[in-house]
């Protein structure tokens, strides 16, 4: 009999305009006792606004802003980490990310490396994972990466970008609020919503494709189109917007993504290039393997009058393009997904460094 994976979700989950306002309530009943504190990660551009006064802080929580100018790395969730130990004599009660992928990534890792020995690094990779993580809780300021729901997060490590893929990864509670995207800047609104479409893409034409991840990918399809290609009321672009980045990193958990992911890892670990312009600059390019899908994000870079950034790989030494190539053909179930087993005879070295040298 073949075995299914059997994937955890997250099991609570909170959505609603003005919904984080419900956050204390919520965390209320996870507190352990007053020396057990929340550990508020959020991304620093909101500090000095009002949403910082929001947090429902009490006893000794703790508020660390992050900078989300730089992909996470698995440095950085081992400095957090020794941060938070040293500084208070107990376990936090639990991790809150209030924030984009970036914090989002940050504040799964830490949940895990807080009960686990070793770095960060150590568990780059599939099912490594072997403790229970800490309590920890995503809320999404931009809407997008998936990174709410995916049982990942993905990280630059000292020589690779990976995720750490387990089952302890997955947020234990989730809080959408479409309130809390308003004022996103316009590129980065699109460059992170077309994460989430070129999830889709990916995940719908791929070889892993089951009724299960069809499902939810074609409805965050029709989100997208509708968000991207539409002309929809503000308040209702963000509401649709906030459930097609869900439902897209649902269409991926019991699938996986393709080649823009794959090659997009590489330039992020070469060139700090971040991860929703970098799907967007090799997608741009993909035509041969997604030629619907490169059509309408064509579209919608028109409608929205986006330009890429252009030439970022022409002063690549040959060793950078070599690394670039090789990061990217190491995550062999994103490539295998997009061509199958025999993907190899595809994606050569050379068919990499043609469409890299286009960036």
């Amino acid at each position: 009999m073949k075995k299914y994976r059997n994937f955890p979700m997250v099991p609570k989950v909170v959505f609603g305009q003005g919904s984080f306002d419900q956050l204390g309530e919520i965390l209320l009943t996870k507190r352990k006792h007053s020396d057990a504190p929340m550990i508020f990660l959020v991304d620093d551009v909101f500090e000095g606004t009002p949403l910082i006064d929001r947090i429902p802080l009490i006893f000794n929580d703790h508020v660390i802003f992050i900078s989300a100018e730089e992909e996470p790395k698995t440095v950085q969730v081992d400095a957090l980490v020794h941060k938070i130990k040293n500084d208070f004599n107990d376990l936090p009660s639990g991790i809150i990310g209030i924030g984009g992928g970036t914090v989002l990534d940050l504040a799964k890792a830490i949940s895990i490396m807080l009960t686990s020995k070793g770095h960060a690094s150590d568990y780059q990779g599939w099912d490594l994972v072997q403790t229970p993580s800490l309590y920890h809780v995503g809320i999404p300021t931009i809407s997008g990466t998936g990174a709410e729901v995916s049982r990942t997060t993905v990280l630059l490590g000292p020589d690779k970008k990976l995720g750490i893929n387990s089952d302890y990864t997955t947020f234990d509670q989730v809080l959408l609020d479409p309130d809390l995207t308003r004022g996103v800047p316009k590129n980065q609104w699109f460059y992170t919503g077309m994460d989430c479409f070129i999830h889709c893409v990916e995940s719908l034409t791929g070889t892993y494709l089951n009724a299960f991840s069809q499902s939810y990918g074609e409805k965050a399809m029709e989100l997208c189109k509708e968000v991207y290609l539409g002309d929809l009321m503000p308040c209702e672009a963000r509401d649709k917007l906030m459930m097609a980045s869900w439902h897209g990193g649902m269409s991926i958990a019991y699938s996986q993504v393709g080649v823009a992911h794959a090659m997009s890892y590489g330039l992020s670990y070469v060139l700090g290039v971040k991860h929703g312009i970098g799907n967007c600059l090799v997608f741009q390019h993909l035509e041969e393997f997604y030629p619907k899908g490169v059509e309408t994000f064509k579209q919608m870079m028109h409608k929205h009058d986006i330009k890429l950034p252009m030439g970022i790989c022409t002063e690549l030494s040959e060793t950078d393009l070599d690394t670039m190539i090789n990061v990217s053909l190491g995550m062999k179930p994103l490539w295998e997904n997009a061509l199958g087993k025999e993907w190899r005879n595809v994606a050569t070295p050379e068919k990499l460094k043609s469409i890299y040298s286009k960036i």
